[in-house]
């Protein structure tokens, strides 16, 4: 089989995506955008979200370049070229998406004045841009690449690229929203009894800003580099399975060609997600993420009869086409699971938030005893889950099943970047329904689809810490090949040392995480207080809030506490692989993939609880807005923020970093 065209077939599957992502973005813009009050709060919406992604870039210049020339100098020109390319198109990517996303806003307001069905589907549209950007660049990406350089060890620094924007974009992002949100709930909320979206509330514009940064742009960056980074993992690992059989073609070109499928099946499934006027609109999303998955696993069957050879002895154990397709199964079957546990313990339907609205009851004490407790239970259920995966991957084709297993869960990203990202739209437009002061009745069907997107957004975050947790280990995997790691030794003093600090690590990178947002989020209040305070007329209407303030206040603060643990992220890995050698790097990877998974799921998933626990408050249950159960629950919700928006999302950034640093330096290590 002659395999030199097969790379063509992922460039041409990620210009596809870009394609559809201009028709959708072109769809998006043609719907009208409202009256001139919609659109004036959507501009400062959208100017503030861009103005702090600009700001972001610019101070990420330095440290690319930086390790742009530590790559040139110290490796070889193709690897620096990789990671630059990486980092930039990590960029581009939620550049498309935050500018589309920012626009679809108002024009789904509009939309939600005549038709649920029309405003989902502005909604998604916007979402789907940003979620075939992610994937159609990220595939373009290394294919691209793979064609130019031939070698996936050449290449894996485009995952580091991705990663190192990652890690800040994720970090900045959930500190700016954090802050937002922290002053328009404490103040706007609790202390001036006000909706945080009341055109009153000084907080208003810059919170509906931090919801793009971190769920758009944030999320887009954390699944654009978990993209970039299993598919190397999985090319290096199936280089290494298949050398015997063409060079190990068999096995590089896989990932590519299933990343294919999965760009075509997210495309197609995007025309499934429509809803009627009186239907949930989740379940129009379930379609498109169902269709998407069903797609795949049918092109991934044809895919491995077609690719790889019947039969292929590796370390004593036999992988077949059957075995491989298997673990993709598997990878599928996480995505969903993973996403069903974290609506279970997140929705405000469901017992577990239930449990902790009820708890609010006897005050803020108990609401956060109660949510503490939701989180730590919360991942015992997932672990299994992925332990399962990883057992029955690894049985079906070995450390190449575990590594497909990871690919096949990243090829849906596509959908589920454009699901989680029409939340964000969803929430702008009810933001924008209260604020533009338009018929309850519109706000009534944006709060349909937001709290559909609440729901998404938990289920995304599943799925982010699900991937990462997968893409970890088949970066390990790929550390383990490239340095000839075979066994790691545990009862060796620097292998337990790595062990140890790798799991301290996470910890420390929450740590500063939680600091800045606490921060930030004391200027923001003392912001908001001084506003309400000075500025004559606010509560009365009749004076209009600062509203740039809040921003600037926001964006300076995420961009000057971002740096020092994106720094811890970057330079731990390298001190531990240089000083203590390629053992202790392996137990750091070990202690901080563990470690790092099991407090990202906990942080989410808590987080994820204390707030719609408020929401079911807010509802009309158990005394509904003004009492003191809604104050305890409030103030819950604010802990759990940072948790679920800023340090437990940016803990999948983390523990990929470590692995795309580790496969950087490998061949450097004793």
């Amino acid at each position: 089989m002659d395999f030199s065209s097969f790379p063509f077939w992922g460039v041409g599957a990620g210009i596809l995506a870009l394609i559809f992502a201009v028709y959708f973005a072109s769809s998006v813009l043609k719907n009208n955008p409202g009256n001139a009050k919609m659109q004036e709060i959507s501009k400062a919406i959208q100017e503030g979200a861009m103005a702090f992604l600009n700001r972001e870039y610019r101070t990420l210049i330095p440290i690319v370049v930086i390790i742009f020339f530590v790559l040139w100098w110290g490796k070889q020109w193709p690897t620096a070229v990789s990671f630059l390319i990486g980092s930039l198109l990590s960029a581009v990517a939620g550049y498309i998406g935050m500018s589309i996303t920012t626009r679809a806003n108002t024009r789904t307001t509009e939309a939600a004045r005549s038709s649920l069905n029309k405003a989902l589907g502005v909604s998604f549209r916007g979402g789907a841009v940003m979620g075939l950007s992610v994937a159609g660049l990220g595939l373009l990406g290394v294919s691209g690449l793979y064609l130019i350089f031939r070698n996936p060890e050449i290449i894996n620094s485009f995952a580091f690229g991705a990663s190192a924007v990652a890690l800040f974009a994720r970090v900045g992002g959930g500190i700016y929203t954090k802050a937002a949100d922290v002053g328009a709930d404490l103040v706007g909320k609790v202390e001036a009894g006000i909706p945080e979206d009341d055109p009153r509330n000084p907080a208003t514009i810059a919170d509906n800003v931090g919801d793009n940064v971190g769920d758009t742009a944030g999320m887009g960056a954390d699944l654009f580099e978990s993209y970039a980074a299993s598919t190397i993992a999985a090319m290096l690992v199936g280089f290494t399975t298949y050398q015997s059989v063409s060079q190990g073609l068999p096995g590089v070109m896989l990932p590519l060609i299933l990343g294919a499928a999965g760009l075509v099946a997210t495309i197609i499934a995007s025309f499934f997600v429509r809803t009627g006027e009186n239907a949930n609109p989740q379940g129009a999303l379930n379609r498109g993420l169902w269709g998407t998955n069903i797609l795949t696993a049918i092109a991934a069957y044809g895919i491995v009869h077609w690719l790889l050879p019947a039969s292929i002895t590796v370390r004593g154990a036999t992988v077949t086409p059957n075995g491989v397709f298997i673990a993709i199964l598997c990878g599928l079957v996480v995505n969903v699971l993973i996403g069903l546990l974290t609506e279970y313990y997140t929705s405000n339907q469901k017992k577990p938030a239930q449990s902790i609205a009820k708890a609010s009851e006897t005050g803020a004490a108990t609401n956060i005893i109660a949510g503490l407790a939701i989180g730590l239970k919360s991942t015992a259920l997932p672990v299994l889950v992925i332990c399962a995966a990883i057992y029955v991957s690894f049985a079906s084709a070995g450390i190449f099943g575990i590594a497909m297993a990871a690919m096949a869960m990243l090829s849906t990203a596509g959908m589920v970047v454009a699901i989680d990202s029409f939340g964000p739209v969803a929430d702008n437009a009810g933001g924008i329904a209260e604020m533009a002061e338009l018929d309850p009745s519109v706000r009534k069907t944006t709060d349909k689809l937001d709290s559909v997107g609440n729901t998404t957004a938990a289920v995304a975050k599943g799925f982010a810490i699900g991937s990462a947790a997968l893409t970890a280990l088949a970066l390990f995997n790929a550390f383990a090949d490239l340095a000839n790691l075979h066994t790691i030794n545990i009862l060796v003093p620097k292998t337990i040392i790595g062990v140890f600090i790798g799991a301290a690590v996470p910890f420390l990178f929450s740590s500063f995480a939680m600091q800045a947002v606490g921060k930030a989020a004391f200027e923001m209040i003392g912001e908001v207080r001084r506003q309400f305070k000075e500025i004559p007329g606010i509560m009365e209407g009749t004076g209009k809030p600062d509203y740039r303030a809040c921003v600037d206040i926001s964006t300076k603060a995420a961009l000057r506490e971002m740096i020092v643990p994106g720094l811890l992220a970057v330079v731990t890995p390298i001190l531990v692989g240089f000083l203590l050698g390629k053992d202790a790097m392996g137990g750091y990877l070990a202690g901080g993939t563990v470690s790092g998974l099991l407090l990202a799921i906990f942080m989410a998933n808590a987080g994820g609880a204390w707030d719609n626990a408020k929401k079911y408050i807010e509802a009309g249950n158990l005394g509904g807005k003004g009492t003191p159960t809604h104050a305890a629950a409030v103030i819950g919700d604010t802990v759990g923020d940072p948790f679920k928006d800023t340090s437990g999302p940016s803990l999948n950034a983390l523990i990929k970093v470590m692995g795309t640093i580790s496969l950087i330096i490998a061949p450097f290590l004793h």
